[in-house]
Parts: C-alpha cells; sequence; structure tokens
C-alpha cells in the first residue's frame, strides 16, 4: 500500500501546473466532450506509466542491491530540482485533433508524457518499491485526481492555482522521499 499512496501522491503534486494539465484544458475547450478526454488520459497515462514501471522494475533487478537505494534517492532528489522549473507550453499538432476527441487524447498524452517528470517518477518508484502493479495504479490515479478537475472546471481552476507553490510542495515532497529511501536502506527495511 506504500507504493500505491506514494506513487499517487507523487503524480499528483508533480502534475499541478504540468503541461498536461495545459494540454487536458486544451482538449476540453477543443472538443467540449468530457468522457471521451478522460478515458484517454486513462489509456495513454495506464500505457505510458505501465512501460515506465516495467522499466523501473527491470532496472532495479539486474542492479547490484545496494547501488539501488542510493540511485532512487539521487534520482528522487533530481526530480525534486527539476520540478523547481516550469514547463513550457509547446504548440499542439493540428493533425492529431482530426482523430476525435478519444483518439487525439490519447496521443498528445502519451507523447506529452515521455521524458515528463511524472514518467521520470513512476520509473523511479518501480524501482524504489517492489510492487510494479500498485505503482502503476498509483501514478494513474495521480494523474487522473490532477488532471480531471481541470477538465471538469477547466479555466475556473488554472486561473485560482498556485502554480509555483504546487511545484515547491512537489519538490519537498520527492526530497522527502529521497530521505526514506536513504533512511529504509539503513534500517535494511
Amino acid at each position: 500500500m506504500d507504493a500505491f499512496l506514494a506513487s499517487t501522491l507523487s503524480v499528483f503534486i508533480a502534475e499541478i501546473g504540468d503541461k498536461t494539465q495545459l494540454l487536458s484544458l486544451f482538449l476540453i475547450t477543443r472538443f467540449h466532450r468530457r468522457t471521451p478526454v478522460i478515458l484517454g488520459i486513462l489509456i495513454a497515462t495506464l500505457v505510458n506509466h505501465g512501460l515506465s514501471a516495467l522499466l523501473g522494475a527491470w532496472v532495479a533487478s539486474w542492479l547490484p542491491q545496494a547501488w539501488v537505494p542510493w540511485l532512487v534517492a539521487g534520482s528522487f532528489v533530481a526530480i525534486a530540482l527539476w520540478l523547481l522549473f516550469p514547463d513550457k507550453e509547446g504548440g499542439e499538432d493540428s493533425k492529431l485533433l482530426g482523430l476525435g476527441a478519444f483518439a487525439a487524447t490519447i496521443l498528445m498524452f502519451f507523447l506529452a508524457e515521455i521524458g515528463d517528470k511524472t514518467q521520470i517518477a513512476t520509473v523511479v518508484l518501480a524501482a524504489r518499491y517492489d510492487a510494479t502493479f500498485w505503482v502503476i495504479v498509483g501514478t494513474t490515479v495521480g494523474m487522473l485526481l490532477a488532471n480531471v478537475p481541470v477538465i471538469l472546471a477547466g479555466k475556473w481552476i488554472m486561473e485560482r492555482m498556485p502554480m509555483a507553490t504546487a511545484r515547491i510542495g512537489a519538490s519537498i515532497l520527492f526530497m522527502v522521499l529521497a530521505v526514506i529511501t536513504v533512511l529504509a536502506a539503513f534500517n535494511g527495511l
């Protein structure tokens, strides 16, 4: 259950102010259909984070066990520092929009998550916890918790959300995860 809670909280907080929230806002204003956009986010996240978690578990399986906590803790620190810098908005590919709300959301979200903080966090969380399934479920739930309100309330939420505070809070969370990882290594947890 620790893997699920840590994954959900980490991704939820890391997603606040992320480019995928802006993508959610863009998609809902473009298509005006909530259900296909939400289902598209769900499918894209399950596939992207599923592959990422499997990669993290695989890397952790071939690394010497003594190295894993240090590499994971270092990765958490790197993510914490990365979170302090806001994402830049990119242009959306109009060819994808012609696919409709569901397909466009799947493709655009999947592509937006490649190399994103939450994808990297998913790899690291799967390496940290020996519960790949719960990491996938947790990161997916975190992604939905961060993006569904944007789809439902859209612009109203985005105008009132303190992005700098959210980035600092997410950064602190990943620093705490780094410390917990190192302490767990010393205590043999």
